[in-house]
């Protein structure tokens, strides 16, 4: 029987999937233009995406990546896999975000990655202490936003 599966690309903002042994498989598009649909096992949880009041302007990482991968790859969605450049871009958007001490690229995948699939490794984090008792750490997981296609 197959896996169930949840289709999240009409989500807003950044996420990250957390690789666990659900059943469930979380997928989304990809890629940029290549409207890739890669699918993993796992927990799809939003992260620091928020508004400003009262103006409603969307605050959120997706923003920064989004720029990033359309001014580099103009909407080619880097499905060759990313390079040092794009992980230290995306090392710095993290960074700004504090979400540094919780994530870090999976340079050991890096060639698996692509626009809105980033291989990711998970810490558990004093600092953003909202994911508790996934050991072993670190946690293999996705970091994801809106496809730029």
């Amino acid at each position: 029987m197959d896996k169930p599966i949840i289709e999240i690309w009409d989500s807003v903002g950044l996420g990250i999937i957390i690789e666990y042994p659900t059943g469930i498989l979380v997928s989304t598009q990809t890629g940029g233009t290549a409207c890739l649909h890669p699918e993993i096992e796992g927990i799809y949880l939003p992260l620091s995406n928020d508004y400003t009041i009262p103006e409603k302007i969307f605050l959120s990482p997706e923003i920064d990546l989004n720029d990033y991968f359309i001014e580099k790859y103009n909407g080619t969605g880097a499905i060759n896999g990313i390079d040092k450049e794009d992980i230290e871009a995306i090392t710095d958007i993290l960074k700004e975000y504090k979400l540094d001490e919780m994530i870090s690229i999976n340079v050991q995948k890096a060639k698996q990655s692509h626009e809105a699939w980033i291989h990711i490794l998970l810490q558990e984090s004093e600092r953003y202490s909202i994911v508790k008792g996934f050991e072993p750490y670190p946690r293999n997981g996705i970091l994801t936003w809106n496809n730029s296609d």
